[in-house]
């Protein structure tokens, strides 16, 4: 089995590959290509006629033509019937994706506490949601094997509730994931290269996406968040992670280790020749289990926690410094608890990425909490399922 297989044959979401395509390409890649530049348009504007996607895709309307009834027989498209007209002549008919015709199943592997899953329709809506616990019969979380056998119960359970043909099982996961759906490593979870995406193709034979939590939630701030420009979110659960659009594109890097920032030393507390140290991490002051401890402890010893997010903002701050200096980013969006992040820690990041960057270069840069509250990966691993299946987010 390849990942073509897996994926499908209609997109997915390889290293340099538009996420919305716009226009036609060569002849050898057109037939694909234009299928889903044909799905993209009604995908996002929806209810056009054969001849309006000509004219807004540039495609002959032969081209259409023919397109659309591959669709209509595959019943990925449907006619919603005749357009209300004034003009002289037969009135055109409408035309939509089938947005009832299939399902998607989403994970979400990323609190620190649950995995969650939801089935989702075409538009990234929740039908119906399930979760289990991390925490194993020890009352630790459960890692390695334990935390596998947990995330097939959970896709099975979801699968199962489907009401609809499932179009493909999206998965965000926490760690470096590989085009594949290789879990190379992750280490909150004790796994290394887990094969997750080819596991839970031969559990469903249904066409699975495994990909970065981060990115699967940058993803969905991208297609249903109404982002615009370059943007970075940041991806605060059991770990820290960030997902990166440049140029319409999401960023991957050379060892699909882009946006994994939670590792990097923020800070020159043991001075600057100290080596590298997990103890010197991001993640060891804003992970949500590090944060919910600190303020726990700051509230039995009867202290005000606030410095304890001030703190945490500060050092997102100066890991976030450097990259929006290097990339000249417009916006930065916050994803995880508002409790935590939204208010004092998000002030400190600001502040602390004001004091440390040129201002007239980042004058419009934008720091927000996401608009996809505590479902974004969930909905992100649909756009993953949507990309891969039919080229369209």
């Amino acid at each position: 089995m390849t990942t073509t297989d897996v994926l499908g044959s209609a997109g997915g979401l390889g290293p340099g590959r538009a996420l919305r395509p716009r226009s036609k390409v060569l002849p050898e890649h057109a037939r694909s290509h234009n299928r889903s530049l044909v799905l993209q348009t009604l995908y996002r504007s929806g209810q056009r006629s054969r001849a309006d996607l000509a004219r807004e895709t540039g495609l002959t309307r032969v081209t259409v033509s023919d397109l659309v009834a591959e669709l209509l027989a595959e019943g990925l498209v449907v006619e919603l019937g005749q357009r209300e007209s004034a003009r002289p002549g037969k009135p055109a008919v409408l035309l939509d994706i089938n947005r009832t015709a299939h399902q998607i199943v989403g994970v979400d592997l990323s609190d620190h506490d649950r995995f969650r899953g939801a089935v989702m329709d075409l538009d990234g809506e929740l039908l119906a949601e399930a979760e289990v616990p991390l925490e194993d019969g020890d009352g630790e979380p459960a890692t390695g094997e334990a935390a596998l056998a947990k995330v097939r119960a959970l896709v099975q359970q979801l699968v199962g509730a489907a009401t609809a043909p499932i179009l493909g099982v999206g998965v965000g996961s926490p760690g470096v994931v590989d085009l594949s759906g290789t879990i190379l490593t992750a280490p909150n979870l004790g796994w290394t290269d887990v094969r997750l995406q080819d596991e839970l193709h031969r559990l469903t034979g249904l066409p699975v996406v495994v990909a970065n939590d981060a990115n699967a939630a940058v993803l969905a701030e991208h297609s249903y968040g109404g982002a615009t420009g370059d943007m970075m979110l940041i991806r605060v659960g059991h770990g820290i992670g960030a997902g990166l659009i440049i140029a319409g594109t999401l960023v991957y890097g050379s060892h699909f280790a882009a946006g994994e920032i939670g590792q990097v030393m923020v800070g020159t507390d043991l001075g600057l020749d100290a080596t590298y140290t997990r103890e010197q991490v991001l993640e060891h002051w804003l992970s949500v289990p590090q944060l919910r401890r600190g303020i726990r402890e700051a509230e039995a010893a009867g202290r005000d926690a606030t410095p304890v997010l001030r703190e945490a903002g500060q050092r997102l701050g100066i890991a976030l410094a450097p990259v929006v200096g290097a990339l000249n980013l417009s916006e930065l969006v916050l994803s995880g608890p508002t409790d935590l992040l939204d208010g004092p820690l998000a002030e400190a990041t600001i502040h602390t990425l004001r004091n440390r960057t040129m201002a007239e270069n980042h004058a419009d840069l934008a720091v927000r909490m996401t608009t996809q509250g505590q479902d974004i990966v969930l909905r992100g691993a649909a756009v993953l399922v949507l990309s891969g299946q039919l080229g369209v987010s």
